[in-house]
């Protein structure tokens, strides 16, 4: 089969990238300090792309960033300011300790390059609307003049995102120059799948495959220990947990990501808090209202330490982000919550 291979979600796909790299890495490379085990040119398709969150308890993944980052990309912004109040780690990224550079996609993307009043995000969807089954609808991030300067701390990853609108529904094609398969991929595929479904409703078209291919793709030595045990997970549950991830709405726009942001500003800054019932009433549709309950448990948790969290609010979540928050966070913790197909 010449074309990659085929999964329904994220999960499947990371955890055959890391079982690939572990056990049939191609070579040991140590780039700059980071030792790890490599696998070259790997590529995989989602055909359902909102299916972009893994369930496993031993990964953890941090669902709160994800959507963040998703929304910081989609806002166009590079600061620093409020990626690590989520991510504290991507300070190290910082060349200036105010912004990022290479790896803050989202302002190469919705920003206008020099010259040019639109964004490329936008020129694209603009060639998209008047092109039938055009091919020309790429969206480039990583610049070689990243490379001029050999200290830089922030190479973008991404090569670009490639926008290919077919029978009605938009694909996806994304390319990487590299990709930490633990760390890296998860917060990327949820990024750019967000990226996807954001474009396709502006273009009132369906959404396709995610089709997401790897020049480097790695596990660093760092993290072995965790991906044996997400692995072991994986390979000897009696079944998978899975939660269906629902479809953003069709209304969506760059006015409705400003208005959710003002409301993650509000939280992170801790000039408001918010009970379950207040936030059913922000005008919101429910798929947003999820993510600033989100933001929310997690505000409790920065701000107020709380010990746990309040119930109301955790119980109001759709029950796959209950089941990560309870799996990542303590405070979470009061109850388990089972799968549902």
């Amino acid at each position: 089969m010449l074309t990659a291979p085929t999964f329904r979600s994220v999960e499947g796909a990371y955890v055959a990238l890391l079982q690939l790299a572990t056990k049939e890495p191609e070579q040991h490379i140590d780039a700059r300090g980071n030792a790890a085990h490599e696998v070259l040119g790997v590529s995989f398709r989602l055909t359902d792309p909102r299916q972009r969150l893994p369930y496993l308890a031993e990964r953890k993944a941090n669902v709160v960033f994800q959507f963040a980052e998703a929304l910081w990309c989609l806002a166009g912004r590079r600061d620093l300011e409020m990626i690590s109040y989520y991510a504290p780690s991507m300070r190290a990224s910082s060349a200036d300790g105010i912004s990022l550079g290479g790896s803050a996609y989202g302002y190469t993307l919705f920003n206008p390059a020099d010259g040019d009043e639109l964004s490329p995000f936008d020129r694209v969807l603009e060639l998209l609307l008047n092109e039938k089954d055009s091919k020309r609808g790429y969206l480039p991030v990583f610049s070689a003049k990243e490379l001029a300067d050999r200290a830089n701390p922030d190479v973008a990853c991404l090569a670009g995102l490639h926008l290919l609108p077919r029978g009605g529904r938009l694909h996806t094609v994304c390319h990487m120059r590299a990709n930490d398969l633990d760390c890296g991929l998860l917060s990327d595929v949820f990024s750019f799948t967000m990226i996807q479904e954001f474009a396709a409703i502006q273009l009132g078209l369906q959404l396709g495959t995610y089709t997401h291919t790897i020049g480097s793709a790695h596990v660093n030595d760092a993290n072995a220990d965790r991906v044996r045990r997400v692995v072991t997970e994986a390979t000897t549950r009696p079944a998978p947990t899975t939660f269906l991830f629902p479809a953003m709405p069709e209304g969506t726009s760059a006015a409705t990501i400003a208005n959710v942001l003002q409301h993650e500003e509000a939280l992170r800054t801790n000039e408001m808090r918010y009970s379950a019932a207040h936030i059913q009433d922000l005008g919101l549709e429910p798929y947003w209202q999820q993510v600033v309950m989100l933001f929310e448990l997690y505000r409790q948790i920065q701000h107020d330490k709380s010990v746990a969290v309040d119930s109301d609010l955790l119980a109001a979540l759709d029950p796959g982000l209950r089941w990560l928050m309870e799996r990542k966070w303590p405070a979470c913790a009061t109850h388990s919550a089972g799968g549902s197909l």
